[in-house]
């Protein structure tokens, strides 16, 4: 069940929450939301997360150029495979910013998620200017009549790390460190566009993907080993991002070529996992020469696949 803030009242049961952005929804956030479904079930609650959107910093500062491991799309597919009851996604913005700690907890926390028992780490700040912090909150789950649990320091630093070593790894290009980290490959999502046909000239006819939102962390050029789901079949191939300079491009362009693939593609919306780096891209000499680097690039993927699984 996902939630926005038109849809009000949220729960008429009780609940249990924790409160993030939660971007990557990793196996540290996996965690906390396995805590937090394990109490939903014991004490009979609504088990449910409270996101924001837009990410706080893109409304509080201006000039941020923050770059996020999941679109909000992404993210509630993601919670969807977690066993979560609700997925509550506020509306971030100047005047929510602007309220109070306690008529945040008063109108949000208890009033439209009705929360008896809320999980947060030490270290977690609400209310205008990020006034309060958990002490706030017990005293506030005094007044009205829910528990706060603490995240251990441990797991909150284990969650911070997480982050950070991700978003450097899909920057690099690294998947190995990043896919781990997740517990599933990093995936983007967009959709199928036409592309200048120069893929299928030299026969590797390509999916060109239009991904519209501009926060979203892509990886370095490059050439990666990649799967979709088509048809309900797992379907390899191997993905370019760059501006193929081979053929005098500038624009960057994200293509993904299937392997034993024929099948029209366009305005479809595609999610592509990402499951290792091939290599750099690179500018060849000749046309010709670029589609032999594609023949071994198929067949290192191809050896990479079958290791791989």
């Amino acid at each position: 069940m996902i939630l926005y803030d038109n849809q009000k009242p949220y729960f008429k049961k009780p609940s249990v929450i924790t409160i993030g952005t939660f971007d990557g929804v990793h196996i540290g956030h996996q965690k906390i939301i396995e805590r937090l479904v394990k109490v939903g079930q014991n004490k009979n609650l609504e088990s449910a997360v409270l996101t924001f959107f837009p990410h706080p910093r893109m409304v509080l500062q201006k000039e941020s150029n923050i770059k996020l491991l999941n679109t909000i799309d992404e993210r509630k597919e993601l919670f969807s495979k977690l066993g979560l009851e609700a997925l509550v996604i506020k509306k971030f913005n100047k005047e929510f910013a602007n309220l109070s700690a306690r008529d945040y907890v008063k109108n949000i926390l208890v009033d439209e998620l009705n929360a008896k028992h809320i999980i947060i780490g030490y270290d977690h700040y609400f209310g205008k200017n990020r006034s309060a912090n958990i002490d706030d909150l017990n005293i506030f789950g005094k007044e009205f009549g829910f528990e706060v649990e603490e995240i251990s320091a441990q797991d909150i630093k284990d969650v911070a790390v997480s982050s950070t070593k991700i978003r450097n790894a899909v920057s690099d290009g690294d998947f190995q460190t990043a896919n781990s980290y997740l517990g599933s490959p990093y995936f983007i999502t967009g959709t199928i566009i036409k592309g200048k046909g120069l893929g299928k000239q030299i026969q590797f006819p390509t999916a060109n993907i239009q991904i519209k939102e501009d926060y979203k962390l892509i990886p370095k050029n490059g050439v990666y080993i990649v799967n979709s789901i088509i048809d309900n079949i797992i379907v390899h191939g191997m993905m370019n991002i760059g501006t193929n300079p081979t053929f005098n491009g500038t624009k960057q362009s994200i293509e993904v070529h299937f392997f034993n693939l024929d099948k029209n593609l366009y305005n479809n919306t595609l999610k592509v996992n990402i499951i290792n780096r091939l290599r750099d891209e690179h500018k060849f000499e000749s046309v010709a020469l670029l589609k032999e680097q594609l023949k071994l690039d198929q067949e290192q993927s191809l050896k990479f696949i079958n290791d791989y699984e």
